[in-house]
């Protein structure tokens, strides 16, 4: 099998070091870096960034992730103003946060998520906020805390298929993250969306069986992109899609019942993420 080489369109290097240097100033981690995204340059070429709170250490070690595994250091307190400066000062209208899992935490960084919208909304009111959760185990405490602070969208990833869970995501669980999912749907009036990575090994009548879960959680909005490898050391790549089994598997979700949904060989959970309603439509 011949390695996937992605293209991507090369970036503006002046914009690159814009938004570097507010991301080094205020000492913020984004997703963009730790995960080894693929589409990194293209979303900073267009001052774009998913920002990643919390710290760059997880408690768990999924086996396709590129993030540090190990025992985070207590959140830091002024991290939620930091992120405000920056999303203020690049401007942006539409800003993902995620963060690594913190199951050592007692509300899982619930407060912290909340925390950071709010300080958001005191600098940049206009700006609509996306968050991309870690399951908090499912605790409703936490899940209430997320929900409280009013995000315009909230989202949490299945990764994968059933069968491929426990050896793709070890210490997280499929139906749990399936009742974080409704959770979400049953207690908010904002799109819920979740994402899957293809190329681990399921076929294709999984994903679809993966779909139709989804969909009775209650999701609307949905992400599927081709897995790559970032290491050695990760879950290989067992199959590499073409970009026309993604066209046909966006027009089955969306016959599905699915109201809008990006699917492509670099999609990613957060890519165009501001776009995504506008993708309803085939």
């Amino acid at each position: 099998m011949q390695p996937y080489k992605p293209k991507v369109k090369a970036p503006d290097p002046e914009q690159i070091r814009t938004i570097t240097q507010i991301l080094d100033k205020n000492a913020l981690n984004t997703v963009c870096e730790a995960a080894a995204c693929p589409n990194r340059s293209e979303c900073y070429a267009r001052k774009s960034a998913t920002f990643m709170i919390l710290g760059d250490t997880c408690t768990r070690a999924c086996k396709f992730c590129n993030v540090a595994t190990g025992k985070p250091l207590p959140p830091d307190p002024t991290e939620p103003e930091r992120l405000a400066a920056s999303v203020q000062q690049l401007g942006l209208s539409y800003v993902v946060i995620t963060s690594v899992d913190r199951d050592d935490l007692k509300d899982y960084g619930a407060g912290h998520f909340a925390r950071c919208v709010q300080a958001i909304r005191r600098t940049s009111p206009e700006t609509r906020i996306e968050l991309l959760t870690p399951d908090c185990k499912a605790d409703p405490k936490a899940l209430d805390t997320i929900l409280a602070s009013a995000p315009d969208k909230l989202a949490h990833n299945q990764e994968t298929v059933r069968r491929l869970s426990k050896t793709v995501r070890p210490q997280s669980d499929y139906d749990r993250s399936l009742k974080t999912l409704a959770y979400y749907a049953a207690h908010a009036s904002v799109p819920v969306k979740s994402s899957l990575m293809l190329g681990l090994g399921e076929t294709k009548a999984e994903i679809i069986e993966t779909l139709h879960e989804l969909l009775d959680a209650g999701v609307t909005q949905l992400t599927l992109g081709q897995y790559l490898q970032p290491s050695p050391r990760h879950h290989p790549v067992i199959c590499y899609y073409p970009q026309e089994f993604f066209d046909e598997m966006k027009v089955i979700a969306l016959e599905m019942g699915f109201e809008a949904v990006a699917s492509g060989i670099l999609v990613r959970s957060s890519y165009f993420a501001e776009k995504l309603e506008a993708t309803q439509q085939h």
